[in-house]
């Protein structure tokens, strides 16, 4: 008896496993929900003007004003596809290093350094809470690529 069960199970678990891949498309080298958020596929990456300005001056210590907060929560709520918030923060913060001709290890403004401005940059889900997807389960809130050197 104990074997139809585990027989019946294992069909089970392999025609999910297998619809999760056809669905994905696991063969494809940028598949999943994320892959949505690529420009190449006509996804546009937001401005997040309001982000940017708040980064901006939390990195130099400066007080945050409510307009600008709510302005920045706000348009990364508006981003439909939480899978991208994270990518167009990331995009937002490339942007600012090159308005700003940052280079590694600089400073991108006076009295803030560019580790510390991705990390400002990447906690903005959390501080705005704002869901976005943590497949780790660590550090609920904060965009991944605040843990890499060169993201």
């Amino acid at each position: 008896m104990w074997m139809k069960t585990v027989f019946w199970g294992l069909l089970l678990f392999m025609l999910v496993a297998t619809t999760m891949a056809v669905e994905y498309g696991a063969r494809s080298h940028n598949s999943g929900p994320w892959s949505w958020c690529d420009p190449a596929t006509g996804y546009k990456v937001s401005a997040l003007t309001g982000c940017r300005a708040m980064v901006k001056l939390q990195c130099v210590g400066s007080q945050v004003p409510e307009a600008v907060l709510r302005d920045c929560c706000q348009q990364l709520a508006d981003i439909n596809n939480e899978w991208c918030r994270c990518g167009d923060l990331s995009s937002m913060l490339r942007s600012v290093y090159q308005e700003l001709g940052v280079h590694e290890g600089k400073e991108v403004l006076p009295g803030c350094r560019k580790e510390v401005m991705k990390l400002t940059a990447a906690s903005v889900p959390e501080v705005c809470k704002v869901p976005i997807p943590n497949p780790s389960g660590d550090g609920a809130g904060v965009c991944y690529w605040a843990a890499y050197p060169d993201a």
